[in-house]
């Protein structure tokens, strides 16, 4: 069934190809809103453009770094004229899934550097360039995708840990310094997210151990994130900002 909850929003969902970011931008369109797909793969993201298209919605696929600022720039300049408008930024893509697990002193200096500059850097550009479209509106949704593992002091990823660490914070901050532009600025912090891409450090008594540890016992799939996303971008949550939502079934609830 498709609604409305987002008609004639515009919203710009980074890494959105694949995993959780296909399921966002699929949910968007479903509920009115034009996505972009900003993705490094533009095959992946021209694929979820049709997917979304095909069931009656509105996507545009736009092959984006976000780790580099001109294509940052590029994506949202595009996106701007073609619609007039951004309302929704989702900072979703990152590195994660071709890590592998090791200890912090094992992480080559490159690969620490590589996380970061996607996973925080990022976010910092694509939020920067979304700005100017979303102060000439006095209106935007900024939500930045976190983990429900930094609270757990997860071992063997510190880059990654690190990274969402930081890209959780960021969010108090700016909205802090976005209030009184009507852009409000969340963190959504998932549990371990079963999706489609492989993840070869995880073995089935992991995966049975990481269940053991939520309230809720099965595995999280990217579907049990959209509606904390739908709602952090609806006009309902206007009054939250600087928030970290922990969506995780139950693991690290207080």
């Amino acid at each position: 069934m498709k609604g409305n909850a987002l008609r004639d929003r515009v919203a710009i969902i980074t890494g959105a190809g694949q995993g959780i970011g296909r399921s966002f931008a699929l949910a968007f369109g479903n509920e009115g809103a034009t996505v972009v797909i900003a993705e490094r793969n533009v095959d992946s993201a021209t694929d979820v453009a049709a997917e979304i298209i095909q069931a009656g919605g509105q996507a545009l696929a736009i092959a984006t770094d976000v780790a580099d600022a001109a294509s940052v720039a590029a994506m949202v300049e595009q996106v701007d004229s073609a619609f007039g408008r951004i309302d929704v930024l989702i900072n979703n893509a990152a590195i994660f899934s071709t890590l592998e697990m090791r200890p912090f002193d094992e992480i080559p200096l490159a690969e620490w550097e590589a996380v970061l500059r996607v996973n925080v850097t990022g976010p910092f550009l694509c939020s920067r360039a979304v700005l100017p479209a979303m102060r000439r509106k006095q209106w935007g949704r900024i939500i930045n995708i976190g983990s429900a593992a930094v609270a757990m002091g997860r071992p063997n990823y510190l880059h990654y840990i690190a990274s969402k660490g930081a890209i959780a914070a960021m969010a108090g901050a700016m909205a802090r310094e976005l209030g009184s532009d009507g852009i409000t600025v969340n963190s959504i912090l998932p549990g371990a997210t079963f999706t489609e891409i492989e993840r070869k450090t995880v073995s089935p008594e992991q995966k049975k151990a990481i269940i053991g540890m939520q309230c809720i016992s099965r595995a999280q799939g990217p579907d049990d994130l959209t509606g904390a996303a739908l709602f952090l971008a609806s006009e309902s949550a206007g009054f939250i900002t600087g928030q970290n939502l922990s969506v995780d079934g139950g693991a690290t609830h207080r």
